[in-house]
């Protein structure tokens, strides 16, 4: 079938690879110049003048992403290369925190928890009670339970220093707010899954790098086509003759094709949805309606990214960071904000030395004043001195994953789908999510 692809993210190249391998002929309609949707490559001019390829918003695997990986490879990525693979490590400053080492599972998780720097044996002891109870409970818990709900019986410790870290870092949701059932599907894929599902995979390169681009060059040697800078203005229905053999055909910017997959943002596809609503025969207005609504109802929740470069009076060669990725203390008291929960060393991951990227999920407040505060964040827990070079807020770059909320499906009408981390399935707003959604989006063609 001639197969029509309305975006070239990670969902919509997933989704364009999959179709192509099924015998179909993709056509992705990217609207950018740019491939990755919200996890792309972005160019910047550092301080000296020199270019540099910094990223929308900085992004980590696991290495349970299974799909993502396996398509990485299938376009021709090698893993092994382009991502620094750690064990999962969620440590501060300070050096304490959760630090597993390799291992199988789930045994490296258990180790990790017993020999956690800085928890006593009481915090120890009552995040090993949960995680054995969580297993022995098939990671199931009420469908209205919050992270904060289903934890409530940790240490306040652990809630502070482990599940809220790890909460806002993996369904970019307050553990108060979060879904507990979400939350455990992620537990289960990490860290009780295979030998080094949990570990940490920073990329090396910037994020079109690792799949987009490449998938978009697999695609074109392998018949597809890739338009960039095309965005679609019009979508259309034709339910084919009344005799048999009636074909429905769909055209986008008035060329036909059999199948549409929307893998743009949702409110984009919400809106392409409800300016054809009104025009649509009656067989699939209703249909376009109600997805429509579904997802309009969704909540999205912001992340900023803060770049900066460091000043310190160690060597341009050396290390900033002990690690290339570290926990911070985040605290939202207004007398004393400190709202990164994460930053990462860039310098350490194949980009120039000194560049850090401070990462805040559920950000609020501006960009100016989140920058200040990442700046006093990084003197008062780093000790370093930054000037930040670059600072990106993708206002909404994940829904807000809230225990029952109900999501999109990827049917939406005969012959339309769509694809993206925020259609119906277990995972949160994830790269592994996009991919997968892509994957499941062009099966059901």
């Amino acid at each position: 079938m001639k197969v029509a692809i309305v975006g070239g993210g990670w969902a919509g190249m997933a989704a364009a690879v999959t179709a192509t391998r099924g015998g179909h002929h993709a056509t992705v309609f990217e609207a950018s110049r740019a491939m990755g949707g919200r996890a792309r490559g972005l160019n910047c001019i550092l301080p000296d003048g020199s270019a540099i390829t910094l990223d929308n918003g900085q992004h980590i695997l696991i290495g349970a992403y299974s799909e993502t990986l396996r398509l990485m490879r299938l376009v021709g990525v090698d893993p092994d290369v382009a991502l620094a693979r750690l064990p999962l490590a969620l440590t501060f400053p300070d050096g304490s925190g959760l630090a597993l080492r390799q291992g199988p599972a789930p045994w490296d998780a258990l180790a990790g928890i017993v020999s956690a720097r800085g928890w006593r044996w009481r915090d120890k002891l009552a995040l090993l009670r949960s995680a054995i109870g969580w297993r022995l409970g098939g990671f199931q818990c009420a469908p209205g339970a919050t992270v904060a709900e289903l934890c409530a019986v940790l240490t306040p410790r652990l809630q502070r220093e482990f599940i809220e870290p790890l909460c806002v870092s993996a369904l970019n949701t307050p553990a108060a707010q979060a879904s507990g059932q979400v939350f455990l599907r992620v537990i289960q894929d990490s860290l009780f899954a295979g030998r080094g599902g949990s570990n940490l995979l920073l990329p090396r390169v910037d994020l079109a790098s690792l799949f987009p681009d490449a998938a978009a060059r697999w695609l074109q040697a392998h018949g597809g086509e890739v338009r960039m800078g095309q965005r679609v203005q019009a979508l259309r229905w034709n339910p084919g003759p009344a005799e048999p053999p009636a074909v429905a055909q769909w055209h986008v910017n008035e060329e036909a094709f059999d199948r549409v997959i929307l893998a743009t943002s949702a409110s984009d596809a919400a809106a392409v949805l409800s300016t054809y609503t009104p025009y649509a025969p009656e067989t699939i207005a209703a249909q376009l309606q109600r997805w429509a609504g579904i997802t309009r109802a969704l909540r999205f929740e912001a992340i900023t990214t803060v770049y900066a470069l460091a000043t310190p009076s160690a060597s341009p060669s050396a290390s900033l960071l002990p690690c290339p990725m570290l926990a911070l203390r985040c605290s939202p008291d207004p007398a004393r904000v400190a709202p990164a929960q994460f930053v990462f060393d860039r310098g350490q991951l194949g980009g120039p030395a000194k560049l850090l990227a401070f990462v805040v999920s559920t950000s609020n407040g501006s960009r100016d004043d989140l920058q200040a505060q990442v700046v006093a964040q990084a003197h008062s827990q780093l000790g370093l001195r930054v000037e930040p070079i670059q600072t990106i807020v993708e206002k909404r770059a994940t829904f807000a994953c809230t225990p029952g909320l109900v999501r999109p499906p990827a049917q939406i009408a005969p012959g339309l789908l769509a694809c993206g981390d925020y259609i119906d399935g277990p995972y949160p707003a994830t790269l592994e999510g996009a991919t997968r959604s892509g994957v499941a989006a062009a099966q059901l063609l």
